[in-house]
């Protein structure tokens, strides 16, 4: 992929502003678009776009190619004619706090009912729900079945669970109206979508996606295809997901996610990780491969069982992105390689030709570690922190008086306030990209932290206040670009071949 030196800034889509309980691809996207670009951005990163439950986790969806309808935009549905004004008059103003997941699903799904019962198919309509059949039928299928038997496939009836073709048959013509509500709020999703991405690209603006590394166990993914997840025979898993205990979780993690067949898969030649790959590429301009370490190794948690009970099973390696490179040779990724240092798993990111990942807030624990940014390759993108991490401020206020030493040193001091500080580290580094998570920018502390890995709730609410995109903030991060040559202009520049 092009290493262009550039930098971006990460806002999951759900932290966007606006009065409908959580954010969407609306009004607040072109505004946010367009403070990306007046700071001289060229990357919005977003986190997995699948659907979400209440938890509003998307590492855990039940359906890894299916959009988040609740990012479907009510204003693109009036503009529409889908809705009217008069529709809004019983929709509360969820406008304030942070992301409440079941009131803004009760709300967009009353309005999306509304607008269904207005929508006429037309050329586009059909055109999505022709090409992307080969997930979209299942997912409705799906999507229908959930709502009359519940959320736990392996609880329905046992012919529906096991997909006997007679019984699919007769679901999809009892069901062929709720069927047909899902194609539709997904093509909505699609085509809203499509829309800010258009913008992002007359502004020059990529859009980098998160492909989540498992699915959940109760997904559609898993009951369309059981065959490739290790399951009993009745469906539930006889493993799930996790990681062991470290310095960060003294008893481990347990996500709960479906083990793959990695045997099934390779008899397919991967076919199902190059179909998703695929469409991933096709929402985003990037695609960050989550937990990149869990492809060579991953940590099995038997069910029942706790994270101390689990064990190292292989991943395929290198031979799924021979097969994914096969096919799709130009789909540019990146790689969440970060962890204990392995040389297994930097030789299959390297002979893979995708970037790896280097956070600050993990640098200062050792002298020579591969954090500190005079350690970083070209070939990797740099970060203050990620999602999973406190932010910048929150990070400082609790770290140790040895770790403050170590940073004050290494940083020539800490004058312009932490965040800036670390800033400028990664963005005078030679990271080909450099992010930003959006509260570092702002400055803001705990308070606004969008995840705590192993908190079973309270994450993923975090949202930007509109007030908070100031000329001020958009001309210091501009400015901080510019001094970097991490601006779009120079950027261009080295893309013609000129070095000045």
């Amino acid at each position: 992929m092009s290493l262009v030196r550039r930098s971006g800034i990460l806002l999951h889509p759900s932290s966007l502003p606006g009065r409908y309980g959580i954010g969407e691809f609306g009004p607040a996207a072109t505004e946010w678009l367009e403070f990306l670009a007046g700071a001289e951005q060229s990357v919005w990163q977003m986190l997995p776009l699948n659907p979400v439950d209440s938890d509003g986790c998307p590492y855990q969806s039940y359906a890894t190619l299916a959009g988040n309808t609740l990012f479907i935009s009510v204003d693109r549905l009036l503009d529409a004619g889908l809705l009217d004004r008069a529709d809004l008059a019983d929709v509360p103003d969820l406008s304030g706090g942070d992301v409440d997941y079941p009131a803004a699903a009760a709300v967009k799904d009353r309005l999306l009912a509304r607008a269904f019962a207005n929508f006429t198919p037309t050329a586009d309509s059909e055109r999505f729900i022709r090409e992307q059949s080969w997930w979209l039928d299942d997912f409705a299928h799906y999507m229908a079945l959930r709502r009359r038997y519940g959320w736990a496939w392996t609880e329905w009836p046992a012919p529906l669970a096991r997909r006997e073709p007679d019984a699919l048959a007769r679901s999809a013509r009892e069901l062929a109206r709720e069927i047909d509500y899902h194609r539709f709020t997904q093509y909505l999703f699609g085509s809203h979508y499509a829309a800010v991405r258009e913008q992002a690209r007359e502004l020059g603006i990529e859009i980098l996606g998160d492909v989540a590394m498992f699915v959940g166990t109760h997904s559609s993914d898993v009951w369309a295809r059981p065959n490739l997840f290790q399951l009993d025979a009745a469906g539930r898993p006889t493993v799930v997901a996790g990681f062991p205990p470290d310095e960060f979780s003294r008893d481990g993690q347990v996500w709960g996610n479906a083990l793959y067949r990695w045997d099934a898969m390779a008899a397919e030649d991967y076919r199902w990780w190059i179909d998703r790959v695929r469409r991933m590429a096709d929402l985003f301009d990037i695609v960050r491969l989550d937990h990149f370490r869990g492809f060579h190794r991953y940590w099995a948690v038997p069910v029942p069982g706790d994270a101390t009970q689990g064990h190292w099973q292989d991943g395929p390696g290198a031979d799924l992105f021979t097969a994914i490179r096969k096919e799709l040779a130009d789909v540019d990724m990146i790689a969440e390689d970060l962890g204990p240092p392995s040389e297994d798993v930097q030789r299959m990111r390297i002979d893979a030709g995708i970037p790896g990942m280097r956070l600050l807030q993990f640098a200062f624990s050792g002298d020579e570690n591969q954090h500190l940014p005079h350690h970083y390759p070209a070939d990797c993108v740099a970060y203050t922190g990620t999602h999973d991490n406190d932010t910048t401020v929150g990070w400082w206020d609790t770290a140790t008086a040895d770790e403050r030493d170590r940073v004050e040193l290494y940083l020539g001091g800490v004058g312009d306030g932490i965040c800036w500080s670390a800033a400028r580290a990664i963005f005078g580094s030679v990271a080909y990209l450099a992010v930003l998570p959006m509260q570092d920018v702002l400055q803001l502390g705990s308070q606004a932290r969008l995840n705590t890995p192993g908190r079973a709730a309270g994450n993923w609410q975090w949202r930007l206040d509109p007030r908070s995109l100031t000329p001020g903030a958009e001309f210091r991060l501009r400015r901080l670009t510019e001094v970097y040559g991490r601006d779009r202009m120079a950027t261009q520049r080295r893309a013609r071949g000129f070095t000045g």
